[in-house]
């Protein structure tokens, strides 16, 4: 189930009451509709959620996983992942015309696609020989270069400003670190990074909008 919590009272909701199991929730730019996954009868597909009546909306129709939704900043696309070309790949849709669009086309597995603020990138996670990456491309597939990698990479989310990108890392169990999961912050460049402090291991973050 998805729930709704409201920050200053603490108070949770359940966002309605789908028949099979909902996951990979996003809100919409304007704040008014909801995209989700829904796992039904072994099929995943993507939904929208009109929050002021709770309408919702089927998106895609594919025998398979959609999921990772994210939209774009206008809120008239959205990006996700899916296997209907055999495995993990990227994809793009119209909301108003339901036209989907392949963007990945590289080596490996792509997954957890995430619009920039500015609209000028995407950002992913790849799984290609034994190895994760994040990376970056631009809404229509092109330019698509790496920014980080690892035993464990995954989960980017973007900085408001669109410059950097903060995600999930776990270290090779054969250097001899303490192996934990960590969140760090890089930029596009993939040259600066530096690790976000929390006081235990931390996974999945995600940025606010900037806030008055």
């Amino acid at each position: 189930r998805i729930f709704l919590l409201d920050l200053e009272t603490g108070k949770q909701k359940v966002l309605g009451d789908f028949p099979g199991m909902t996951f990979s929730p996003r809100f919409s730019p304007n704040g008014q509709n909801l995209i989700m996954s829904l796992a039904k009868n072994g099929n995943t597909d993507l939904y929208q959620l009109k929050l002021s009546n709770m309408e919702l909306t089927r998106l895609t129709r594919y025998k398979g996983i959609d999921t990772a939704p994210s939209y774009s900043p206008d809120g008239k696309n959205i990006v996700f992942e899916s296997d209907r070309s055999g495995r993990q790949q990227i994809y793009t849709m119209n909301l108003k015309s339901k036209k989907i669009k392949r963007i990945s086309f590289g080596k490996g597995h792509y997954s957890t696609p995430v619009w920039s603020p500015r609209g000028d990138y995407i950002a992913f996670t790849k799984f290609y020989n034994k190895t994760f990456y994040i990376g970056v491309m631009t809404p229509e597939g092109e330019g698509e270069r790496v920014i980080a990698k690892g035993f464990l990479v995954e989960g980017p989310t973007w900085t408001p400003n669109g410059r950097m990108i903060a995600y999930t890392k776990k270290d090779y169990p054969k250097q001899k670190k303490d192996g934990k999961t960590r969140i760090f912050l890089i930029d596009l460049t993939g040259f600066h990074g530096k690790e976000i402090i929390t006081p235990l291991e931390a996974s999945d973050p995600s940025w606010s909008p900037l806030l008055d």
